[in-house]
């Protein structure tokens, strides 16, 4: 069962409360979106360390209830 862009809003901000958030779907079909994640907790870290902390808050579900998700991750300004 594919996972909604709430659930996966939900996810994020649990791991990372401070996050500011935006999800689109992008197919259409609950399976395809891409993300936008703004966190005070990426501030110093590479860009994959930072995806990192992201896949971590989804819990294993990325290959599964959620095929795919495209990211872009930054700390604020």
């Amino acid at each position: 069962m594919p996972m909604d862009a709430s659930e996966i809003e939900r996810r994020i901000k649990s791991a990372l409360p401070d996050a500011e958030i935006e999800i689109r779907d992008l197919a259409g079909d609950g399976d395809h979106y891409a993300a936008s994640v703004k966190s005070e907790q990426f501030r110093g870290k590479s860009r994959v360390q930072q995806h990192q902390l992201v896949y971590a808050a989804l819990q294993g579900d990325m290959g599964g209830a959620l095929h795919a998700l495209a990211l872009q991750t930054s700390a604020p300004d």
